[in-house]
């Protein structure tokens, strides 16, 4: 999901909101200055929130507290860097660029992934904002669970506006000379079933796809990966892996790979070692 899970929750995200109905303005609540105050007057509250939590102190043993004072931090620099409030700015961009994206929802979102690159925020995950206008279309609230005349609103809805952005952001990348320097990784949490046919859209009929969990695609791009390339195969009916079968845990440590690390030992709140992923091993033939 999108929570830090085991790392904790000092690592937790922060949140970036958008809207349908004006593309070109993001909310990050937690990093929003309200009105009337200034960098001056965030400095004047960092230093008091710093005696509110000195004379805390006896509190820090307990992790909440120390995850808490962590994220008032983070929030507090971010808030203070002009690079990172510039990253929130898509409408600033020239024309040409955001039309290269696409002006829609999923498009600034990935424009504003790259202005994030540039500002060295070094994870980022944008999430694939449904169309609610699409829910009796495709059976679905909107998004890639077609569950009801798949190949329709894969061809006139969902794949184009993914494939103009999906492109500009690696072309983007590339000419910024940061795709070198920046995994791209697609992919969801499940494949559709092979075999057409959901009984949320009557059947055969309906042309829908249910859930599918045995076979997925997953598209890595950037970050060392060759292009060109294709790792595994399926059988015949798209239904199993027929070859190299990869699991979730092999993307995971060849993410992590990508990002240099290779040591995932880690202590949990009481102090005592655990391995975040014991599981996997990293697709390093891709590189």
């Amino acid at each position: 999901g999108q929570f830090a899970a085991r790392l904790g929750s000092e690592h937790d995200p922060f949140y970036v909101y958008g809207s349908e109905n004006d593309p070109l303005r993001f909310t990050a609540p937690a990093l929003t200055l309200q009105a009337g105050r200034n960098l001056d007057r965030l400095d004047a509250q960092q230093a008091l929130m710093h005696s509110f939590n000195t004379a805390r102190r006896q509190l820090d043993h307990v992790a909440s507290a120390s995850n808490f004072t962590n994220q008032q931090q983070k929030a507090f620099s971010l808030l203070a860097s002009t690079s990172a409030a510039g990253a929130f700015d898509v409408a600033g961009e020239p024309d040409s660029v955001r039309k290269r994206y696409g002006e829609t929802m999923n498009g600034m979102s990935l424009l504003m992934a790259r202005k994030l690159v540039e500002a060295e925020v070094p994870f980022i995950t944008v999430f694939w904002k449904e169309n609610t206008k699409l829910n009796k279309k495709c059976r679905s609230a909107g998004g890639w669970d077609t569950h009801g005349n798949n190949f329709n609103c894969l061809k006139e809805n969902l794949l184009p506006e993914f494939d103009q952005a999906y492109s500009a952001l690696l072309e983007d990348l590339a000419r910024r000379d940061l795709l070198d320097q920046t995994l791209v990784m697609v992919n969801s949490e499940m494949g559709r079933r092979p075999k057409i046919g959901d009984r949320r859209s009557g059947g055969v009929t309906g042309a829908g796809r249910d859930h599918w969990t045995a076979l997925q695609s997953v598209v890595l791009a950037g970050g060392g990966i060759r292009g060109g390339q294709t790792y595994g195969k399926s059988d015949k009916n798209a239904e199993y892996p027929a070859e190299l079968p990869v699991g979730p845990e092999d993307i995971t440590k060849t993410v992590y790979h990508a990002m240099g690390i290779h040591d995932l030992s880690a202590l949990d709140e009481q102090e005592r070692p655990f391995n975040l992923l014991d599981e996997g091993t990293a697709l390093t033939r891709l590189f």
